[in-house]
């Protein structure tokens, strides 16, 4: 059985109080509550650690040089791949825009480009950037009227482009559906296409064996894995990473500098100039700490569980539209009742203590594809209970009671 209680105790935000009402937390594709192993390792690197990394001999700087590189050694275990395929950034944004400012030399006119109209807006503007700058020509991949791929329509599609690059996401934020990546992954491998995958909600919840997945770049975030915020990461094949241009150029990325030319390091240090979020860093990795601890499939199994709970909930009370795959989600659920304003929906529902996400998400594209301006969004991580979801549910009741 999975012992959520035992696991919420770990998370102290949970047990506050939003407008009087026990706080139940139902945004975590935004952003997930950290546990206090992760508060407490960043509080002890600046109390008794903090010194910046590399290159200092003096005891501090060493250890937390240590620490640094041990967080990359974490992710690269969690991944199943190399420590020098591990670039850290700001996050899954940034990252996708060093892959996108990286391949500026690599692409031209006789280039393209395939994204999809799931997509986060991060894993949109970056590729419209760089269409831009080398004249490659931008293709959408083609969804279904539900949201969903038609597998088949989008092999013969993808055979038909032979794109250069092809970028999409792991799991919607938006929806919580989950790509079926292996098929797509597959069928661009022999046009030598440059696979980037958005991993920024499926990192966490799926988990994925990169060496299985077979991508070229995959994109994460710590605050979505129970880790600090302003912290993320790149993982690349370690060819393909090495060779990109420089994202950004200063101090720690460089070999050698002259007042009229300077050289790069290799991989991972070509793309870490100057001084890193070190305490962020060192939070991350007593997330990964925690989340290693976890039954994986235990876990999933029990978002499934909450899921499954919440949708049938919400599908009996007439008027709510749900615009998620129910069969294949990381546990996130969109949806709309009636015409009402999504922002009127979780502002009535922060009332009675319940957080939940409203608007277009950042997929604005996704968004007129649905032939909505935004919905209410409801998304669920293992520290979540069946009581949230009543408490929920009982809560979107008394709002739909003062709408109506």
């Amino acid at each position: 059985m999975f012992a959520v209680e035992k696991i919420r105790a770990d998370f102290p935000l949970l047990t506050q109080k939003i407008n009087d009402q026990p706080l139940v937390y139902l945004d975590s594709a935004a952003t997930s509550q950290k546990p206090q192993s992760v508060i407490a390792a960043t509080e002890l690197f600046y109390t008794q650690q903090n010194a910046n990394v590399h290159r200092g001999r003096h005891s501090l700087s060493e250890q937390a040089t240590t620490a640094y590189e041990k967080a990359r050694d974490k992710v690269a275990q969690y991944f199943n791949v190399q420590s020098r395929e591990i670039v850290w950034t700001k996050g899954a944004t940034e990252a996708l825009n060093l892959i996108a400012c990286g391949l500026t030399e690599q692409l031209d006119k006789n280039s393209s480009i395939v994204i999809t109209p799931l997509e986060h807006h991060a894993n949109i503007v970056p590729w419209q950037q760089l269409a831009l700058k080398t004249g490659a020509k931008l293709h959408i991949l083609p969804l279904e009227a539900d949201a969903t791929f038609n597998m088949s329509a989008c092999i013969e599609f993808l055979k038909q482009i032979k794109p250069t690059v092809l970028a999409l996401t792991h799991a919607s934020n938006a929806l919580g559906n989950i790509t079926n990546l292996s098929p797509l992954l597959s069928t661009v491998k022999g046009f030598n296409t440059i696979t980037v995958v958005d991993g920024a909600q499926g990192a966490m919840h799926l988990q994925p064996d990169l060496n299985i997945l077979d991508c070229d770049f995959y994109v994460f975030s710590a605050h979505k894995m129970l880790g600090p915020t302003g912290v993320g990461g790149l993982y690349g094949k370690y060819e393909r990473l090495n060779a990109l241009l420089p994202y950004q150029t200063g101090g720690e990325m460089i070999e050698t500098v002259s007042l009229f030319n300077s050289t790069f390091r290799d991989a991972p240090a070509k793309f870490e100039a100057g001084t890193p979020n070190i305490a962020g860093v060192i939070g991350f990795s007593a997330a990964l700490d925690y989340l290693s601890e976890l039954d994986k499939n235990a876990a999933y199994d029990y978002e499934q569980g909450l899921f499954n709970y919440a949708v049938n909930k919400l599908n009996e009370i007439d008027g709510i539209t749900i615009y998620s795959n129910l069969e294949h989600n990381i546990g996130t659920i969109c949806f709309n009742y009636k015409d009402e304003h999504p922002f009127d929906i979780a502002t009535l529902l922060d009332g009675f203590g319940v957080a939940v996400r409203s608007g277009h998400h950042c997929t604005q594209p996704l968004m007129v594809h649905l032939g909505i301006n935004g919905s209410v969004r409801a998304s669920f991580c293992f520290y979540n209970t069946h009581q949230d979801i009543d408490i929920f549910i009982n809560a979107l009741h008394e709002c739909i009671a003062l709408l109506d």
